[in-house]
């Protein structure tokens, strides 16, 4: 098979697996520096102040999310094939990004007023502070699809670990004044965001080609792109936050407290999906249907591989890991994350094959297996979480990861063409995943040696 670097292009894209060991790393230090702060911020306040910091941020993530539209997806598949329109697209992402936060401001202060039961405990003071945030996440998503568009992953995966860090190291230093409560906890993640997204706006305007003048039939094409992706992302993000959110408001911040450490765990299982992912969406812009085929297929099976040791080592240590850095009190989200675990083979599909058919210009058809599994989720939160809890989230989300990943792999194969047994794993797979985690490839010609 060709070796996954033999990729004609730009002249300063860097190796695929270059980038996706770059991407991964980062993802890797993001996710130990964000359990080290859920640590802290556990540790110092409790179940309930840990789950009413978790509240507040599932709501900044899931507003936001809804805001962005999906213009971001649009953005990086055009930034890829159409590099002309590259000013054009973050001119629009300052507009689009204030407009549509704005309108999710509006639209999540409405349904507290008609549902004030969604609020949960959280105050309005801090419910404020939270919704402020929108807008600036929504231009953070859009600007850091253009920078991806265009190989910069080294910006790009700096401001995605920049808040983690600021976390840690402010969070860290209240709790050793003994200062630390549930708003500035929410008060540092918000400057970490602002902060990265203060970076990509300076990366933009200084070291790319700077930001264009609006387009508004730019707009509308990104838009009309946008839209079809769009629902397929919501409802994705839907099965990681919204659970938390029901959960909250149905059972309270110290059932949420528990359920969130699971999931912070859970999630380090999502790192190398979502990482191949987005190193693999420029490229998949710019090949062939077959080629974009093979290339997803391939990587699909590694991340399968590694996938399943990570989650059998992460089922067997959960006891210790979660009692030694969270202490006695989080012992009940063990089994939550060993059920959760079960569930991160399904998300390997929803990232991998749904990535390539957003690639293909085909949103829709991903969205579909993603609306399975957010309906799914939605019904079994609904019938699971009265009665059981956190443990009742953590089996409605694995029941539901894994149909979602079922229904992906049926759709990316009857869309793009290949067979179901492409994705199957085998020996020559296995051998590639090993070399990979031994870095074997940088002794003997460097990443290119590593083939897919």
């Amino acid at each position: 098979m060709a070796a996954i670097d033999d990729l004609s292009g730009e002249g300063r894209r860097p190796g695929f697996l270059a980038a996706a060991m770059q991407t991964f790393g980062a993802q890797v230090g993001v996710a130990l520096l964000s359990l080290v702060n859920v640590m802290i911020v556990s540790r110092a306040l409790g179940p309930s102040g840990r789950g009413n910091v978790a509240f507040l941020t599932a709501i900044a993530m899931l507003t936001s999310n809804l805001a962005t539209m999906g213009i971001h997806e649009a953005n990086v598949n055009l930034v890829g094939s159409e590099p002309r329109l590259k000013r054009a697209l973050a001119g629009n992402s300052l507009v689009l990004s204030t407009l549509f936060g704005a309108i999710g401001i509006v639209a999540v202060a409405v349904l507290m007023v008609v549902a004030p039961g969604v609020k949960g405990d959280a105050g309005t003071s801090l419910i404020v502070l939270t919704l402020s945030s929108v807008p600036i996440l929504v231009l953070n998503t859009y600007l850091r699809a253009v920078i991806q568009g265009e190989y910069a992953f080294g910006v790009s995966n700096l401001t995605w670990s920049l808040p983690a860090v600021i976390n840690v190291a402010v969070n860290g230093s209240l709790v050793l004044v003994g200062k630390l409560t549930v708003g500035l906890a929410l008060a540092t993640w918000i400057a970490g965001q602002a902060i990265a997204t203060a970076i990509m706006v300076w990366h933009i305007a200084r070291r790319s080609e700077g930001f264009g003048r609006p387009s508004m039939s730019l707009a509308r094409r990104t838009l009309g792109f946008g839209t079809r992706s769009h629902v397929g992302r919501v409802m994705l993000l839907g099965n990681y936050r919204l659970d938390q959110w029901i959960l909250g408001a149905m059972a309270g911040p110290t059932e949420l407290g528990l359920y969130s450490v699971a999931v912070a765990l859970a999630e380090a299982l999502f790192l190398l999906p979502t990482s191949l992912a987005m190193v693999q969406r420029p490229d998949l812009v710019r090949v062939s249907q077959a080629d974009a085929v093979r290339r997803s297929s391939a990587v699909f099976r590694n991340a399968l591989i590694l996938t399943f040791v990570t989650g059998v080592v992460l089922v067997l240590v959960a006891p210790l890991i979660i009692v030694v850095l969270f202490g006695e009190d989080f012992r009940g989200a063990i089994n939550e994350l060993r059920i959760l675990a079960c569930g991160a083979f399904g998300i390997v599909a929803l990232k991998q094959l749904g990535n390539a058919l957003t690639a293909r210009q085909m949103p829709t058809r991903a969205s579909l297996a993603i609306a399975s599994a957010f309906v799914s989720t939605v019904v079994l939160d609904l019938l699971l979480i009265p009665t059981h809890g956190g443990i009742g989230a953590s089996i409605a989300s694995t029941v539901s990861y894994t149909l979602g990943g079922v229904v992906m792999v049926v759709i990316f194969t009857r869309s793009l063409g290949g067979s179901g047994r492409d994705l199957i794993p085998g020996t020559n797979d296995a051998r590639t995943a090993w070399a990979l985690v031994r870095n074997v490839p940088e002794r003997r010609g460097g990443f290119r040696r590593a083939r897919l």
